[in-house]
């Protein structure tokens, strides 16, 4: 912002000595326009120096993707999109065949196990059931009564979601890719933080009669934001950040409209 064009200073009228025209010496007072001295940005200094940014859902060290700063009034709106309670969609990779102390393949080793045995069929068939446990979870903490027409009505705009603070609840959850040892989750969630994700990937390993670890946790989508309209390090300057805020304000305010 600092590094943007200045405002030209403002002008301020000064009666000033003038030689008069006549010659002979004689002097006399001219009204003339000339800039305020104050308004130099050597005597102001920075025109930004205070500048308010807050963070919305948070990503820890070993995560990567989606991430929503708010920006002086921005910060209100994070507050009312975290009232909202959106879901966040993430891919998740894993690695089976090893176990560690923080279930990050970076961590330290504790086990190494077989994973011959494990077959797409077997995976699928514990994330189905992980899906069904937090489908239950998911109608509970909602407290709405199922019976109802607000329910339906809820069901049918993909409402239905705690509005109050809950465990986390994983909304749906699938495998895009199996290649022994490797496997990648695409995983809709809500009230997650990454190594609540990362354990769940190790839970799985267990499961399944051997061990695993988490190697990867990208947040594609974090409520109406996705990946589309993340600003990678080459584009953290100010217009590319005025367009991405200009670009996103209908959907922000749309989901807000439609939620609270």
């Amino acid at each position: 912002l600092n590094a943007a064009p200045r405002r030209p200073p403002r002008q301020q009228v000064r009666f000033l000595p003038t030689p008069a025209p006549d010659g002979g010496g004689a002097v006399e007072l001219v009204p003339t326009r000339v800039p305020v001295l104050a308004d130099h940005p050597l005597v102001r200094g920075p025109q930004y120096r205070r500048l308010k940014i807050g963070a919305g859902h948070r990503l820890d060290v070993k995560s990567s993707g989606v991430f929503v700063l708010g920006i002086g009034h921005g910060n209100k709106l994070l507050t009312d999109l975290y009232n909202c309670h959106l879901t966040k969609v993430y891919t998740v990779s894993g690695l089976f065949g090893k176990a560690t102390d923080d279930f990050s393949d970076t961590g330290k080793l504790i086990e190494k196990t077989t994973f011959d045995h494990i077959t797409r069929e077997k995976l699928e068939r514990i994330v189905a059931v992980i899906q069904g446990t937090n489908h239950k979870a998911l109608l509970m903490y909602s407290n709405i009564d199922m019976k109802t027409q607000e329910a339906y009505e809820l069901a049918v705009k993909g409402l239905i979601r705690p509005m109050e603070k809950s465990p986390p609840i994983i909304t749906a959850i699938r495998c895009v890719h199996f290649a022994l040892p490797e496997f990648q989750l695409e995983i809709q969630c809500l009230h997650e933080t990454q190594q609540y994700l990362r354990k769940m990937v190790h839970e799985m390993g267990l499961e399944l009669k051997s061990s695993a670890v988490c190697t990867q946790v990208r947040r594609t989508r974090d409520g109406v934001f996705t990946l589309d309209d993340a600003l990678p390090r080459t584009q953290w300057d100010l217009r590319s950040i005025q367009d991405a805020i200009r670009n996103c304000r209908l959907k922000v305010k749309t989901e807000l409209e439609k939620t609270l």
